[in-house]
């Protein structure tokens, strides 16, 4: 309790001053002090310091998975700034967040969808406006679980894909929801950017040049004859492993598993992959 009072004293004297100026309500430290110290007990019984948990883990020759919540591009240093969210995203934070060594990590499993999604403003190179994005985004159903708005939707973007690979060093990769491309007649994977005039494989570093990109594109014969829910890639038409295979070479990286619908055992595996 006595370091609570510490720690809001130095919170409100910096966000207060903000608040009173932009003419917001102030903060009252006694009720902000009275309403944390309601909901004290039930937080800190989930409170414990995780780099002492990891090694014991590690100790213990656990299996420890951690999970990434947010897109590449949205990370603080490497993403689309300032279309980003407000902390890191790629691999390698991982053992910043946890407190543990990044040598603890010796897997990284990247995961992409069969196209390229985006959620809000900034850059999109590949996005597909009008009736065909909207096909897209009904039958994949890319609308916000809490918000319901819609994500925009593009071909798949294998400049981008290579960079966010490369940035966290991917070993292998996971491709979703390949069966939301069944039935198209030609499916574009974009290889290159045009910038100016210069054609590049190479992920510009500022958002500007990004504005300007001109996707160049490799197309490919679609495939009609479906991909929901199969579990032997044996079994998927050569036109959608072709796809695969494409993916595979432009961004350098082997897939393993391939999502066919959006239930968990609607999966294959290509190849095993390190446990």
């Amino acid at each position: 309790e006595k370091n609570l009072d510490q720690r809001l004293q130095s919170v409100l004297i910096h966000h207060n001053a903000i608040r009173k100026g932009l003419g917001n309500k102030i903060f009252e430290k006694e009720q902000l002090k009275s309403d944390l110290l309601k909901i004290a007990p039930k937080i800190l019984q989930f409170s414990q310091p995780v780099w002492l948990k990891i090694d014991q883990f590690k100790k213990q020759n656990k299996k420890i998975l951690f999970e990434g919540a947010q897109g590449i591009l949205l990370d603080v240093d490497h993403g689309t700034y300032p279309y980003v969210t407000s902390s890191n995203t790629v691999a390698s934070s991982a053992a910043t967040g946890s407190g543990c060594g990044p040598n603890s990590i010796h897997y990284v499993l990247g995961i992409t969808k069969a196209y390229t999604t985006r959620v809000g403003e900034g850059p999109f190179p590949t996005e597909i406006l009008g009736k065909k994005g909207d096909e897209i985004r009904n039958k994949a159903g890319e609308f916000g679980v809490t918000t319901g708005r819609a994500r925009r939707i593009g071909w798949f973007d294998g400049v981008a894909g290579k960079y966010t690979a490369k940035i966290n060093g991917f070993d292998a990769l996971i491709l979703t929801r390949l069966d939301t491309l069944d039935n198209w007649e030609k499916i574009n994977i974009c290889t290159e950017y045009e910038i100016d005039g210069e054609r590049t494989s190479d992920y510009p570093n500022n958002v500007e040049d990004l504005k300007k990109v001109k996707p160049i594109y490799t197309t490919i014969d679609g495939w009609t004859e479906s991909t929901k829910s199969i579990t032997n890639f044996s079994k998927l038409n050569s036109k959608a492993q072709k796809y695969i295979n494409m993916i595979e070479e432009v961004i350098e990286v082997e897939a393993k598993i391939v999502s066919t619908g959006p239930g968990r055992e609607e999966t294959l595996h290509i190849k095993e992959f390190i446990t």
